[in-house]
């Protein structure tokens, strides 16, 4: 069950794995040992995805903030009740951002251990583009030109910096703070509730957080009058490149990372390793068009200067996307993740809301209504796809629903109703499952964790416009399951539960590779289960034997299974601050 504590008012329930095929009784004590609720288990039966037979254990009426103890099955477990549930995850959540910065040292009077302070690594991160052979034999061609690229986060375990991932991760950490304007609730990380130097000077720290992203974002764009040969149209991975020269000028690169694969552990100040841009494309340069409109919108009167910088830069990136539409992140590299995505209508989609909210422009609005996308959610007749760094376009419906003047009534509402619909389907899953989470798989792949707390995101919308509870009941079972409500009895997030992750992959937080290295800060979610690419020394261990939910190891090795990364936590960041309001 969720190892950290239950809501007073919200739902409350506990799996347990047992083979009767009968109800069995439970009961709950206070401190003092006095019966305080009792019930019977819902028997119910195999679950699939774990291989466990299992009863649920609903103690809703459970309601006054304290310490307790059910007892049920032979076993004893302890269990809180509390008002504010998961205000310290909101806080720690956030600070994940803050110490995985790139080009900053890591100040000890901001973190909570003195350990886990750290110079400032690639500090400038200064690069020109790959030229040479990649891992397929493909000869790239580079460019003349270096550009400072520091700031933004490391993306996870390594060092690199992918403009996908960054984009996705980044527009999640606005969109909390949107979405809280929007349904008309209090700022969520209102100026100094968070340990980051920017505390203090007035403005919300979710936004100080993010922009330090964006403004990396804005570095990566290629300079105007630029010529480079790049890929351009689609190629199997067994096709040899042909390059072909084009006015990149607007476009944005890829990513910036090493040469070479650095090992375990690495504090970002002694990477040994020399870094290189890689080539821009399409989806990146999307990417940055829907985040720097986004930007550009919120920072309008909080600094019209970086607002009108963002939006110039969105709308050169438009321009030199819709010139070219179809150069797409291919090569294979060391170093560095692919990040490759074969279909681009979501991004197009994605981009072209976030501009049209920002700017107007009725020519943005048609190309936006003739979009296979257009209002469509995650799932249904004209579905986007569950929210992914390659998946991006019910985005753009979570922003169309969230405008307040933008679209005619009917259409923000068709929006809205597509969530809303997905929403039912997310809840419909988690009727199936044994531990409750609404993801009924078959299979989970890597970075499951994320991936349920981008579906719990829909759902705490699919809240929003309705205000039925089923929702939010939801989105509190994604947050338990990750809490320790699993086939594992495991807690995915660090310094929360009984058992909470300790060693994720992570190259500063190294603990476990070499006692000098800290532990990790707290409040940060593993990408949890992958039965899907095994392709790690330790998951390849258990290719095979293990079912889909307990494909899973606390091993700073396991890459597939325990790497933490930006666009898993900020959607944790969001569903955080969902379920702690203020």
């Amino acid at each position: 069950m969720n190892q950290v504590a239950f809501g007073t008012n919200g739902p409350k329930a506990a799996t347990l794995v047992d083979p009767a095929t009968r109800p069995l009784d439970w009961s709950i004590a206070a401190t003092d040992g006095r019966v305080v609720l009792r019930g019977q288990t819902v028997v119910v039966g195999l679950d699939s995805t774990s291989g466990d037979h299992v009863h649920t254990v609903r103690f809703d009426d459970l309601r006054p903030a304290g310490n307790y103890q059910l007892s049920v099955g032979g076993h004893r477990r302890n269990l809180a009740i509390s008002d504010t549930p998961f205000a310290t995850i909101k806080r720690d959540a956030l600070i994940f951002f803050y110490e995985n910065r790139n080009g900053i040292a890591i100040e000890a009077e901001h973190v909570v251990r003195p350990d886990l302070a750290r110079p400032a690594g690639h500090a400038p991160d200064r690069a020109t583009c790959f030229a040479g052979e990649d891992m397929r034999g493909n000869v790239w061609p580079g460019c003349d030109y270096t550009l400072d690229v520091s700031g933004g986060w490391y993306d996870a375990g390594d060092h690199g910096k992918y403009v996908v991932n960054g984009g996705i991760s980044t527009w999640t950490l606005l969109n909390a703070w949107e979405r809280a304007a929007a349904v008309g609730i209090s700022e969520p990380y209102p100026d100094g509730s968070a340990d980051i130097p920017e505390a203090g000077n007035g403005v919300s720290d979710l936004l100080d957080e993010a922009r330090w992203q964006v403004e990396f974002l804005l570095r990566m764009q290629v300079p105007d009058g630029s010529r480079l040969r790049v890929p351009v149209g689609r190629f199997t991975r067994e096709q040899p490149l042909t390059f072909t020269e084009v006015d990149a000028g607007g476009l944005i690169h890829h990513k910036v990372h090493d040469v070479r694969w650095t090992g375990l552990p690495m504090a970002p100040a002694n990477d040994p390793e020399t870094r290189y841009l890689y080539a821009p494309n399409t989806a990146a340069t999307l990417n940055m068009v829907a985040v720097a409109a986004q930007a550009a919108r919120i920072w309008k009167t909080i600094d019209p200067a970086f607002s009108a910088r963002a939006l110039e830069a969105a709308k050169r990136g438009m321009a030199a996307a819709e010139r070219h539409p179809d150069i797409y992140a291919v090569g294979s590299f060391n170093g560095g993740g692919d990040y490759g995505d074969g279909n681009l209508s979501d991004e197009f989609y994605w981009a072209l809301a976030e501009l049209y909210l920002t700017t107007g422009d009725a020519a943005l609005l048609q190309a936006l209504r003739s979009s296979p996308h257009y209002l469509a959610g995650p799932i249904g007749d004209r579905a986007t796809g569950d929210i992914g760094w390659n998946g991006v376009g019910a985005l753009g419906t979570i922003a169309l629903a969230l405008s307040s003047d933008r679209l005619p009534e009917a259409e923000r509402q068709r929006a809205r109703q597509s969530l809303v619909a997905a929403g039912r389907a997310y809840l419909a899953e988690g009727a199936t499952q044994g531990y409750g989470q609404p993801f009924a798989g078959p299979d989970y792949s890597w970075g499951s964790n994320g991936n349920l707390m981008n579906r719990a995101m829909v759902l705490g919308l699919a809240h929003d416009f309705t205000k039925e509870p089923a929702f939010r009941d939801g989105v509190v079972a994604a947050m338990d399951y990750v809490l320790g409500r699993n086939p594992l009895d495991q807690s995915y997030v660090t310094g929360y539960g009984d058992r909470p992750m300790r060693n994720p992959h992570h190259r500063f937080w190294a603990h476990s590779s070499d006692p000098a290295y800290p532990m990790p800060p707290a409040g940060v979610l593993s990408g949890g289960p992958n039965n899907t690419n095994m392709s790690d020394p330790v998951a390849e261990t258990m290719r095979g034997k293990c079912l889909p939910q307990t494909c899973w190891r606390d091993d700073i090795g396991a890459f597939t299974q325990n790497e933490v990364a930006i666009n898993w936590n900020a959607p944790f960041v969001w569903v955080a601050a969902f379920l702690s309001p203020g």
